[in-house]
């Protein structure tokens, strides 16, 4: 099989006269494993479908929020009853009651909600609001773990456990890496030491409970829960960064499954159904420091929009209201998983392969894949080889080794089975 894509080649060219390095987003540019980047026109299920009418299985799913499969039903018709109210008003509505109270009844730890507009502003309102709270002005964050690119998360580790950071990112400051120090995730006696080294000085813990972004890493057995006594004993706020993992490994999240509460929690994705939304929550006691209840400000004029609440709102209660999506989504992905061992095993690869519920990575590296350190042990090249060769048997995957992959309900056995057909013959001829 060989696919072209002649109309997205000219289409990226003719961006990159108007748009910074012709993308919006820069993971989307295609660089971590050369070539160009595909342009979409259309989705529905499982399939994505480009500008050359080529069609592609999806396992990246908008990078997580099309869990029930793309233009799904329910999702669709909820937006179309929706249009003729107006697409905002800047003003309260019904609609972001009903989603805060679903919200606070699915999600363990949160009792107070606060809707904005994307992850990013979520988790640098959660921030501010913890710094507030506390009085204190330092977070602690992990080394791989990404929270959107607000200025005190684009900070790269120092050389020790108690160096300061530095900023990832002219334009970040020395003054607000000053304020985030890093270490490595699973690493439980890192995060002691830091505390130790600035005491009564950190206002929160930030981390992804499951983290996506250095590829799919799960949490060493204790971790959470290590972290949630250190934050308790040193009047911590906990945040877990479930823009991800919240409503996708289980409907409560990453804290329901592991059944580990943080103070506060940022999501955002499958709240929207697609749409741009974000959220944090939290314990009431925190949240109440929000404007205008309380004197953290932070507003939003499209936040609690109409038109994505609606498609929120019939995403999380579809959700709800049938759990067996995450038993199906646990089998399609344990399939997935479970081939691509048994095809590497078959082609001689070293590699490992983390998954928990429907996220998971493939690593070219024979080392376990515990943090960032590890994950940067796999093979790039290899990595951007086998991109391509699934890209040619129209499998569309995360173009990063650094991102997870993401399984949608529409995925069904044959599909699978489909998927992992092309995933041998990828693996041989990305080695061959």
């Amino acid at each position: 099989m060989s696919l072209t894509h002649t109309t997205s080649q000219a289409l990226f060219q003719r961006a990159q006269q108007s748009i910074p390095g012709g993308v919006n987003s820069p993971v989307r540019a295609f660089r971590a494993v050369g070539g160009q980047p595909l342009f979409l026109t259309s989705a529905k299920g499982a399939f994505l479908f480009d500008e050359d009418g080529n069609r592609y299985l999806d396992l990246i799913n908008s990078w997580g929020p099309m869990i029930l499969g793309h233009a799904h039903e329910v999702v669709e018709q909820a937006v179309r009853d929706a249009l003729p109210g107006s697409l905002s008003f800047g003003a309260p509505t019904r609609r972001e009651i009903e989603m805060a109270e679903l919200i606070i009844s699915m999600v363990p730890s949160v009792e107070k909600v606060r809707m904005v507009n994307s992850g990013t502003e979520a988790t640098m309102s959660a921030i501010r609001v913890a710094r507030g709270y506390t009085g204190r002005d330092k977070i602690i964050k992990f080394e791989g773990c990404y929270h959107g690119h607000g200025d005190s998360f684009l900070i790269a580790a120092g050389s020790g456990a108690v160096t300061l950071g530095v900023p990832d990112s002219p334009g970040v400051t020395k003054g607000v890496a000053n304020d985030t120090l890093t270490a490595p995730y699973n690493d439980l006696a890192a995060v002691q030491t830091l505390i130790d080294a600035n005491p009564t000085q950190i206002a929160a813990i930030i981390l992804e409970p499951v983290v996506g972004n250095m590829g799919l890493v799960p949490p060493a057995e204790g971790f959470l829960q290590g972290l949630r006594e250190l934050c308790t004993k040193e009047g911590i706020v906990l945040i877990f960064d479930e823009v991800m993992t919240g409503f996708r490994l289980a409907k409560g999240g990453a804290q329901e499954l592991y059944g580990i509460m943080p103070d506060m929690t940022t999501l955002g994705k499958i709240i929207g159904g697609g749409m741009p939304v974000g959220a944090y929550g939290g314990k009431a006691e925190i949240m109440n420091a929000v404007a205008p209840a309380g004197p953290v400000y932070q507003a939003g004029t499209l936040s609690g929009n109409p038109i994505a609440m609606s498609a929120g709102l019939a995403a999380l209660t579809y959700l709800n209201e049938h759990p067996e999506i995450y038993a199906h989504l646990q089998q399609i992905t344990d399939k997935l998983v479970n081939g691509t061992r048994q095809n590497l095993q078959q082609v001689g690869l070293n590699y490992t392969v983390n998954q928990v519920g429907s996220m998971f990575s493939l690593f070219f590296t024979d080392e376990p894949v515990t943090d960032f350190t590890s994950a940067k042990t796999s093979s790039l090249q290899t990595f951007g080889r086998y991109f391509h060769e699934m890209l040619q048997r129209g499998i569309y995957l995360a173009p990063s080794q650094f991102e997870t992959l993401f399984v949608s309900a529409a995925i069904a056995n044959e599909l699978a089975d489909e998927y992992l057909a092309a995933n041998l013959e990828a693996l041989q001829a990305a080695t061959a």
